[in-house]
């Protein structure tokens, strides 16, 4: 080939890489219009206890120290407990809050106190009893691994609205999720759909500034001739993921600038720092990291996970329930509000998960030895609030021992569905094409929960 036509078709491959990435980047019409533009997802990694929190179980008293009949347990999967293991009664307190009267326990009464804008789901349930396929279940839709996570999801149906700041960003706090970063990988996708780990001290991200003696300019000038390279090597491969490659050289160079203001406090109010804990030991961690997604939203990030685990009470329950809700409540409850003051909880959807519940059976061989509670996915709670949501109700039940769904079941496929429809989003058209066949995030399944929505 003539040096002109090379030079013309080098040319055109830039472009098709130009265009690939503003395929990429643009934001991207949902399927309708949507009540929610962003999702913050509290993930409260290794299975909070719903009977503990959210779902209370008088009955348990009456059943306290004593095994079930087989009659009860004989179908249900355990991890570690047996069937035969004796009930462990809840010491919290439940009192009802709001106009609503949606009851919720002693150890959360900030979150509580936003009762009316919460869809408290009680009924929810799945089928994986061990935490990263459960994780896995949450986020991908399957227990398998290497798929695409829900933040990964929504970025590529809705593209992102912040041109400094990843479409998705994960803050994480605590002794780390079992399922690791395969909670916010991309899978299949693109690799610019994956989430983007914040720190929220120090560097907000690792690697991310440049290193002494080299300029911006100097930066500029290297970026540029990679971009090239890629561009070429691309045009000689016809491999598309090279347009993602360039695309995250080119967002990082621009959060250089970006990111650290995120840390910068300087000009919230003293009253807001107080309210979210900024300057409170233990939930300061948490506490920055409910403000930094406040703050992320504003800007157009389309997903923000907040991680904080673990939450895998096996043993001390009551100590280790109260210590990461002494951590977490405040400054959830703070979120809530904040954003419903600035006008932003009605295009923010915000969802409280674990991967599964707990058990009402203790685990130890002696129920006076401070028990705790083993897996249990059968059912468990979760909520949502914000846009699209119906607050102020409590949707599902279970039966008077915690065990089984009683009423008005939510599989996790169900959450996904619901969490994509207040995005605009019709979950079984949201799809990507891989090894010959269309994948989703809710799989096979999933309906819209209809009682959820406003």
């Amino acid at each position: 080939m003539d040096p002109t036509r090379r030079a013309f078709f080098h040319s055109f491959s830039g472009m098709l890489g130009a265009a690939a990435l503003g395929d990429l980047l643009a934001p991207k019409k949902p399927h309708f219009p949507a009540k929610a533009k962003n999702v913050i997802f509290f993930f409260q990694a290794g299975g909070p206890s719903h009977i503990d929190l959210y779902d209370p179980k008088p009955a348990l008293r009456k059943w306290h120290g004593q095994p079930l009949p087989e009659s009860m347990t004989k179908d249900l999967n355990f991890v570690f407990v047996k069937p035969d293991a004796k009930v462990l009664g809840s010491e919290r307190v439940f009192k009802p809050h709001g106009r609503s009267g949606i009851e919720f326990s002693d150890y959360i009464p900030h979150i509580a106190a936003n009762a009316d804008d919460i869809c408290l789901v009680r009924s929810m349930h799945t089928e994986a009893f061990n935490h990263h396929p459960g994780q896995a279940m949450l986020f991908t839709g399957s227990t398998q691994f290497g798929r695409p996570t829900a933040g990964a999801w929504v970025s590529y149906g809705l593209g992102s609205e912040s041109r400094d700041m990843p479409a998705f960003v994960v803050l994480s706090s605590g002794n780390g999720a079992s399922g690791g970063s395969t909670n916010w990988a991309s899978g299949f996708l693109p690799s610019t759909y994956a989430g983007t780990v914040f720190r929220n001290s120090g560097e907000p991200i690792l690697y991310l500034p440049d290193p002494p003696g080299v300029s911006r300019e100097t930066q500029r000038a290297r970026l540029d001739l990679i971009r090239k390279l890629n561009e070429e090597r691309q045009y000689d491969t016809g491999d598309s993921s090279i347009a993602s490659r360039i695309e995250s050289y080119e967002l990082a160079f621009r959060m250089q600038s970006a990111a650290p203001q995120f840390l910068d406090f300087s000009k919230e109010s003293a009253k807001t720092l107080e309210d979210y804990g900024v300057n409170t030991e233990p939930m300061r961690p948490y506490a920055v990291n409910c403000l930094l997604a406040r703050r992320m939203v504003e800007r157009g990030v389309r997903f923000v996970m907040l991680s904080h685990a673990s939450w895998d009470d096996h043993q001390e329950l009551n100590r280790k329930l109260k210590k990461n809700c002494d951590i977490t409540d405040r400054p959830i409850g703070a979120l809530i509000r904040d954003l419903k003051q600035r006008g932003l909880l009605d295009s923010t959807l915000l969802i409280w998960a674990g991967e599964f519940g707990r058990t009402p059976m203790g685990q130890l061989e002696r129920i006076d030895e401070d028990p705790g509670r083993d897996h249990h996915p059968n059912c468990f709670s979760a909520w949502a609030a914000g846009g699209g949501i119906k607050g102020g109700q409590a949707v599902g039940k279970t039966d008077d021992l915690g065990l089984r769904v009683a009423e008005d079941p939510v599989h996790i496929h169900d959450l996904q569905a619901t969490m994509l429809h207040c995005l605009g989003l019709e979950h079984t058209r949201l799809t990507y094409r891989h090894m010959g066949r269309d994948f989703r995030l809710t799989d096979v399944g999933g309906q819209v929960v209809k009682r959820m929505l406003a």
